[in-house]
């Protein structure tokens, strides 16, 4: 499964892991996304989805959690 926020899709991206002796290796940064049910907020139709979404998209009120 990809790790892809369904919201505001974003993906993981490479930087450099930079050791003491500058160094430098590649590595992969991974956002924080979590399966969840939610609508999405402004949303006239209201439907509930099933979809990986981002902690920040859940704490900026872009979407709401389904229980």
């Amino acid at each position: 499964m990809a790790r892809i926020c369904a919201i505001c899709d974003k993906r993981p991206r490479t930087a450099n892991l930079v050791s003491h002796a500058k160094n430098r290796t590649k590595r992969w940064l991974y956002p924080n996304v979590h399966k969840m049910r939610f609508t999405v907020v402004g949303d006239a139709s209201g439907k509930v989805k099933h979809a990986c979404v981002c902690t920040k998209c859940v704490k900026a009120g872009k979407v709401k959690k389904v229980l």
